[in-house]
């Protein structure tokens, strides 16, 4: 009978494993281990962006929708990182999506990256500025079909924008 025991207590001790966790968790824990060019402190961000930035930017947070100065701006230029400048998407490949949030049907290959995020229970493709980490919005596919079928659904409190020089 001890025989038994110690063979079902060893079957179950070995049953959890990494193949068991939720894909949030793994997830979680890349993002932890990520590193970046610009890596500040807590306090620094908290020292250089405004309130609602450093909700959005360092928090992964969403500002409501409509809110934003940068929604109907339609001046020719480039939307830059607010945390550290890095040239993210061009004001050709902005359009009106109707979502209440910059929308935009391509990024500038490179400066913005990607992780998978379970945050409100169902997958999403999260976007991320490639060069300080900080959280931008998500990208889905219900954008225009005539060009890449993308809709990056960006918080304008991420970005800055920079007029083109005529």
């Amino acid at each position: 009978m001890k025989k038994y025991v110690c063979i079902i207590l060893l079957i179950s001790m070995g049953c959890k494993g990494v193949s068991q966790e939720k894909e949030s968790v793994i997830a979680e824990k890349a993002e932890q281990t990520e590193t970046f060019d610009v890596d500040k402190t807590e306090e620094e961000w908290r020292r250089e962006l405004t309130d609602m930035q450093f909700y959005v930017l360092r928090k992964a947070g969403t500002e409501n929708a409509g809110s934003s100065e940068l929604l109907n701006n339609k001046k020719a230029g480039t939307y830059v990182c607010a945390g550290c400048g890095t040239a993210l998407f061009k004001s050709e490949n902005k359009f009106d999506s109707g979502s209440g949030w910059p929308s935009f049907d391509q990024e500038i290959e490179g400066n913005v990256a990607y992780d998978v995020d379970y945050k409100i229970g169902y997958k999403r493709t999260e976007e991320h500025c490639a060069v300080c980490g900080g959280h931008l919005g998500h990208v889905f596919e219900d954008g225009p079909r005539e060009t890449t079928g993308l809709r990056h659904c960006i918080n304008g409190a991420a970005l800055r924008f920079v007029p083109d020089q005529k």
